[in-house]
């Protein structure tokens, strides 16, 4: 499918990921990976106000409110909380947690984990994956769709993380 994966190779795409427990039959999946030159501890907190904001592109999907810049100091995120907000409205839920290293959430009929992948010169390796059941015929669309989004959402948290120190 045209805009399946981004920055991801081979290894990447079969690996198991939280999301595939919950979908069974999925007609979309998409995988999307960045590599972050910071340690996974580093990074897990800008993963984690994903709760928050969603870090693409705020003028679209965020109502023209800025993603924060900077960490606020959020508490591990726990199942059953909202997944996001955009615009300032809670949205989805988070299904699944293994702090530092996984958040797994739900929103509009999607599953998606964000997963941290230790490498060995002290870099991480940022990877997602989205499933979704639903209309075969809408799959390239949401794909297209979710790597403009999602491949934006990657290079802010790189951005900031790495910026961060």
């Amino acid at each position: 499918m045209i805009g399946d994966r981004w920055g991801v190779g081979d290894g990447d795409v079969g690996r198991v990921y939280p999301c595939d427990a919950f979908v069974e039959a999925p007609v979309l999946q998409v995988w999307r990976g960045v590599r972050v030159a910071v340690d996974a501890a580093a990074l897990w907190p800008w993963v984690g106000q994903v709760r928050i904001a969603p870090y693409s592109y705020d003028w679209l999907d965020n109502r023209g409110r800025r993603s924060p810049r900077r960490l606020v100091g959020l508490a591990e995120p726990r199942v059953g909380e909202a997944f996001t907000m955009t615009g300032g409205r809670p949205q989805g839920r988070i299904v699944s947690v293994d702090a530092g290293r996984q958040l797994t959430g739900t929103i509009m009929g999607a599953y998606m984990s964000y997963v941290l992948v230790d490498e060995p010169d002290g870099a991480t390796r940022l990877l997602l994956k989205v499933v979704m059941q639903g209309h075969r015929w809408a799959a390239p669309w949401l794909s297209a769709g979710d790597l403009v989004m999602a491949r934006r959402q990657l290079l802010n948290w790189r951005r900031l993380a790495e910026s961060a120190g």
